[in-house]
């Protein structure tokens, strides 16, 4: 039976709290998961750009949690600046949030507003990622002092227990729709509870205790200040993915619901006739669609608040299956919209990824229409995925074409601001269905338009035929690069420029935080760097793999999360109890769980039944995470400074991290080769297989 080494030293912190250390451990790895994630919704929902750059508050994270565990060892006093950090990020934020941002760079759109207020880009996001590596150095520190007093394995086993915990405290906020106060709660009791000591005796004793709760308690009553003004304005909402804010009033007699999400107006609800009147775009469709035949059975992707469902039913439609994504704005649709469309008995409302209802339904459709699906934000744990990504690809568009009645017809609209966007969407619908589809431009700068496309020619009615694309425009997005709104096929400047940034304030900030020790302390684990890296990959390859089979909705997302953990303990749990095989043999079985993934891509578990796919997608996606967890465990178990090799682990999740903006280019399949050569570097420099060779 493999167990902990005996010889792991037992150390003395002098930590105020009366818990014992597995309990301390498991509530400083649960306060560590849930900030990070209060963290990404939080500022993601008042500073706009971080709706497309989620990944850049991951980073920091995963730089001040490396921080905070090699700090541990040296550290002398509790980490204050931690709470205090947090709660001067939330009050700047909260001072000057950025509500809009149209994004400056030609080659990625990002779907706002057009006016821009706050900071800018370039100052705003610099204080986000320090402050957000600020704020979770201080959880990681107290997790590195627990660290220091147990076995590896149990150390390394209680902190994934606390990490579980934090994630599903956190999605089960979001399923009751919880808003940031009720996050802001929860962290501060368990910091005050880690880090204020008992009041016990007077003099010197009694002071340290009253600065010690000053200063925790100070800043994160000033946050928790903030979050309840926010928490209690009569128009804000949360959903799983948005602040959500509404006004309700009335222009030219007409009733309007104005709904507004993370700071960028979104949408509009209005009644089907004023609709039709002022927007009549919004009719074309049905004209364009089954030779101007009134479709019967209609689905609608993006169905909103319910505007698009109130025009089906107005254009005569006998039944609407309509599909949206977020629970709170389809709710405030049925509580508010003038047509209330969704209390008609045509209708069925789903709250679902728009793809992945398609893949889990037989029924077929008159008309399928993509109504403005853009989500403004993107699946938590992906750089470059947004919510509505997979509906776009060329695939996506094949399984809408499978899912028309003969005669149907497969339309889309939105403001699409950009000439090349509209030919590529075009382009796409041409080669998924062999012809060519209706395009209606609409004369402004924003360019919005309307892509109808039947079944076959003879089922679209099209005012002018589509010049076709041109030499400049994108092909079709696919399953494996589904990035719509980028226009080249290279990394965009401002990505690049950003990545460079984050390493360097990475190389900095461990430098520093370690007193010039740290990078010697971690040169004996650079195979752990290597394999924080490539499990940093492999985990955003599961995200996104399972997005595309089961949907990009936040319940997906927290199961695949919480299903990577899950994995990684049970890899710790059995080298902890069984003799596993040598290291040289785990490799060969992570070797070929690559190989398996690689082999047997996402498109063909899409053509399985659910029950099926989900049983080999599990298989195929956590063989590998397991295998390379169990490496891991070998290894960490043997390393002579657990912080430090903890710490080089962790920093090598954050390069993991940068490189995944490589799919921007290979596509998310070609993850699985470069974290095969990171594992290839990991293999190579293992110590003791090293040893053998030499």
């Amino acid at each position: 039976m493999a167990v902990d080494s005996a010889t792991d030293p037992v150390v003395t912190t002098g930590w105020p709290s009366p818990f014992g250390v597995r309990t301390r451990l498991v509530a400083s790895s649960a306060l560590m998961l849930f900030v990070e994630l209060a963290l990404i919704r939080w500022t993601g929902s008042n500073v706009v750009h971080l709706s497309y750059f989620s990944n850049f508050v991951l980073l920091g994270s995963f730089l001040g949690i490396g921080i905070g565990v090699l700090r541990s060892g040296r550290a002398k006093r509790l980490p204050y600046y931690s709470p205090i950090m947090l709660g001067l990020l939330v009050l700047v934020i909260a001072w000057k949030p950025v509500t809009v941002d149209r994004g400056s760079s030609s080659s990625v759109i990002y779907f706002t507003s057009l006016n821009t207020t706050g900071p800018p880009v370039w100052v705003i996001l610099p204080i986000v990622f320090v402050a957000a590596a600020v704020v979770l150095a201080g959880p990681a520190e107290l997790v590195g002092r627990c660290f220091a007093e147990l076995p590896r394995l149990t150390a390394y086993r209680f902190d994934l227990v606390g990490s579980l915990i934090g994630i599903v405290t956190f999605t089960a906020l979001s399923f009751l729709g919880a808003p940031p106060i009720w996050w802001g709660l929860i962290v501060t009791v368990v910091f005050a509870v880690l880090m204020i000591p008992r009041a016990s005796g007077a003099g010197r004793r009694a002071v340290a205790t009253g600065l010690s709760a000053a200063m925790v308690l100070a800043p994160l009553l000033v946050m928790l200040g903030v979050l309840f003004k926010e928490s209690t304005k009569a128009d804000n909402s949360w959903s799983p993915y948005y602040k959500v804010q509404t006004k309700q009033y009335t222009w030219e007699g007409v009733p309007l619901l104005t709904i507004t999400v993370n700071g960028v107006p979104h949408q509009q609800a209005i009644p089907a006739d004023a609709r039709l009147q002022w927007e009549p775009q919004y009719g074309l469709p049905y004209e364009r669609a089954n030779a101007g035949k009134q479709p019967k059975n209609v689905l609608i992707i993006g169905a909103g608040s319910g505007s698009d469902v109130a025009i089906a039913l107005k254009k005569g439609a006998q039944h609407v299956d309509a599909v949206e994504i977020d629970p709170r704005i389809r709710d405030l649709g049925k509580e508010l919209h003038p047509d209330r469309p969704y209390q008609d008995p045509r209708v069925s409302s789903h709250i679902d990824d728009g793809r992945a209802f398609l893949s889990r339904t037989d029924k077929k459709y008159d008309l399928i229409l993509l109504a403005l699906p853009d989500s403004l934000t993107l699946v938590n744990g992906a750089s470059s995925l947004r919510l509505e990504s997979y509906l776009f690809t060329q695939q996506a568009f094949e399984s809408a074409r499978d899912h028309l009645n003969p005669g149907g017809a497969f339309a889309m609209y939105n403001y699409y601001r950009e000439t090349w966007l509209i030919d590529r969407l075009a382009s796409t619908a041409q080669h998924a269905f062999g012809h060519k589809p209706c395009v209606d431009k609409i004369g402004d700068g924003l360019q919005q338009a309307v892509v109808t496309v039947g079944l076959t020619e003879q089922d679209q009615n099209c005012s002018a035929e589509w010049a076709g694309a041109t030499a400049e425009t994108p092909p079709p997005a696919t399953d494996n690069r589904p990035f719509l709104y980028l226009f080249t096929d290279r990394i965009p400047s401002l990505y690049l420029v950003t990545l460079g940034l984050i390493l360097v304030a990475g190389l900095v900030g461990v430098g520093i935080a370690g007193g010039g020790s740290s990078y010697r302390r971690m040169r004996p684990y650079a195979d752990l760097f290597l394999l924080g890296a490539g499990f940093m990959l492999l985990e955003t390859k599961s995200i996104t793999g399972f997005a595309l089979l089961f949907g990009t909705t936040w319940v997906v997302n927290a199961i695949v999360f919480a299903g990577v953990l899950v994995a990684v303990l049970a890899a710790v749990e059995v080298t902890r109890r069984f003799k596993t095989p040598p290291i040289k043999a785990m490799f060969a079985i992570l070797f070929g769980g690559l190989a398996l993934s690689w082999v047997f891509p996402d498109s063909w578990l899409l053509s399985m039944p659910v029950g099926l796919r989900a049983l080999v997608a599990v298989l195929i996606a956590f063989l590998p995470i397991f295998a390379a967890n169990v490496i891991f465990a070998k290894r960490f178990t043997d390393t002579a400074d657990g912080t430090a090799s903890f710490g080089a682990n962790l920093l090598g999740a954050m390069l993991g991290g940068c490189l995944e903006y490589a799919a921007l280019i290979i596509g998310f399949h070609g993850l699985l080769i470069i974290a095969a050569l990171l594992y290839v570097g990991a293999f190579i420099l293992t110590p003791k297989l090293r040893t053998a060779r030499e």
